[in-house]
């Protein structure tokens, strides 16, 4: 115990609260109850071990249910190393989560860095010595042996694999499934230029992604405007194994929503960097094309996404809209790829990111028309900004006005750690899309992770986890882990299913993850 207090019944009221009816109560209860267990299985059975956080609270802290902390585990810290050479086979760490493109961090090492916390300047001094005195691994490669968050789930799920000597095949294209008489036998792939036929002796579990990557299925589905070039997440996820369980007349469920996520377009980049806690920081302010606020820039990623679309919805000017900050801001704080100014001043981006990542002028007027907002709406808001910094309340949105909102504010920043001034030039802007780190919407599956036709019968052979399911969440997100917590738990009943036998086979071979 870390010293916090929670029941079952709280976390229910606050997912049962959060998810307004749209997911059936029984399988919110069943991720309430088998979280815990698949945690504890699989760092007394595989060596995959969480770390608690205490200090980040719920999403929605102040709805019924809500908790300012102790419910969010982030994966231990892992050596990379140690998995020899198949750790060049681990995708590179999202740059966001890395201090100067380089240093991994724990969640609560970036709490304390983003929000300049106690100890940060010493935090980045011994981050720094540790990875530049890493003199071994430095003559190998770049990257950090001292895997976090993602790299480190993915890298100790990978290790625990490796001592089970169970092969993983990378680079291997999903096609279709297999099936007969109304059940899945197996999958259909392309691995090194040939198409094979994997047979499954119990099950299939698909846990292959959204559809994000997929222009036409986000013209077909998700609200518009919507551009796969607005995604944070990586380009792979296509959607095939949403459409392979709908062919085989599959339930689709959630198919208009995304785990949204603000995000900046960086010209030569793979992929959108997602604005997840830039916004919270104090001296900034968001803006639409009328130079309007139109959300509180506290809010939950997704939450802030969904406002985005609404205002598009009615005023046509959301979409993209501007974060506007000012030169003490810029100074201090990190703005998407951009790192604070007292470590990588404006000279230092790419000449081709001004007038395309950010944009900047000596006046919140000459601002105004550069990035082409009304120039009198967006001095109004300044001005009111500017007001509620002096006063600590934000009249209009209330931001800062929870502990989730305020967890990345600046604690020295007083009386709100979320408001400061707009008032030193130059003065900048970053241009936002409404990005996501995936879709929510797939297949409809039940508590076992089976996968559903519209008559609530299940496909035999086959389950879905993870972003080519519907969400188990619905529509809301409502803290960290809200992804990859449902991901793992199901995808861990669904093998507890295939186990027991339930899902009789009628082929031999092995069990296929399609992922």
């Amino acid at each position: 115990s870390v010293g916090g207090n929670d029941t079952r019944e709280e976390a229910l009221i606050y997912l049962k609260h959060l998810t307004r009816g749209e997911v059936p109560e029984s399988k919110l209860e069943t991720y309430v109850d088998s979280a815990r267990e698949m945690v504890l299985e699989m760092a007394s059975e595989h060596d995959v071990h969480f770390n608690s956080v205490v200090k980040y609270p719920d999403y929605f802290p102040n709805e019924p249910g809500g908790k300012p902390g102790y419910r969010t585990m982030e994966p231990e810290v892992f050596d990379l190393a140690k998995l020899d050479s198949e750790f060049e086979q681990l995708r590179a760490p999202y740059k966001g989560t890395l201090v100067m493109g380089r240093m991994a961090m724990t969640q609560v090492e970036a709490h304390t860095l983003m929000s300049r916390g106690p100890g940060w300047v010493w935090l980045t001094i011994k981050m720094m010595l540790r990875y530049a005195t890493d003199f071994k691994w430095r003559r190998r490669t770049w990257r950090d042996r001292r895997a976090t968050l993602g790299q480190s789930l993915a890298g100790q799920l990978r290790f625990a694999m490796q001592k089970k000597d169970l092969p993983l095949w990378l680079n291997t294209g999903f096609e279709s499934l297999i099936e007969h008489g109304g059940r899945v036998l197996g999958v259909q792939v392309q691995r090194e230029g040939k198409s094979l036929s994997l047979r499954a002796h119990r099950g299939v579990i698909l846990a292959c992604g959204g559809f994000e990557s997929n222009q036409a299925m986000r013209e077909q589905y998700l609200p518009q405007p919507t551009q796969a070039t607005w995604s944070v997440a990586p380009g792979c996820n296509h959607g095939e194994g949403i459409r392979a369980g709908r062919d085989l007349g599959a339930a689709l469920g959630f198919m208009d929503l995304t785990w949204g996520t603000p995000s900046v377009l960086v010209p030569g980049a793979t992929n959108a960097a997602g604005l997840f806690m830039e916004r919270q920081l104090p001296g900034c302010v968001a803006v639409n094309g009328q130079g309007k606020r139109f959300a509180n820039e506290a809010l939950p990623y997704t939450e802030f996404v969904y406002a985005m679309l609404e205002d598009h919805a009615k005023n046509k000017a959301a979409v993209p809209c501007w974060l506007v900050f000012d030169a003490t801001f810029r100074k201090k704080y990190p703005m998407g790829p951009m790192m604070p100014s007292s470590i990588q001043p404006d000279k230092k981006f790419p000449k081709d990111w001004e007038s395309n990542v950010y944009w900047k002028a000596e006046t919140v007027q000459d601002l105004a028309g550069k990035i082409g907002v009304d120039a009198q709406g967006l001095q109004q808001t300044v001005a009111d900004m500017n007001r509620f910094a002096a006063t600590g309340t934000d009249d209009q949105f209330g931001k800062g006005d929870d502990v989730f909102q305020r967890y990345y504010g600046d604690p020295n920043v007083k009386p709100n750690p979320c408001l400061a001034p707009i008032e030193k030039g130059p003065f900048y802007a970053v241009r936002i899309t409404p990005g996501e780190i995936g879709t929510k919407g797939g297949l409809i599956t039940d508590e076992a992770a089976r996968v559903l036709r519209e008559d609530g019968s299940a496909i035999e052979g086959l389950y879905a986890v993870g972003n080519c399911s519907a969400a188990v969440m619905g529509r809301t997100y409502p803290g960290p882990g809200a992804t990859l917590g449902p991901a793992m738990t199901f995808a861990w009943l669904a093998a507890r299913d295939i186990a027991q036998g339930k899902a009789q086979a009628q082929e031999s071979g092995d069990i296929v993850n399609a992922a």
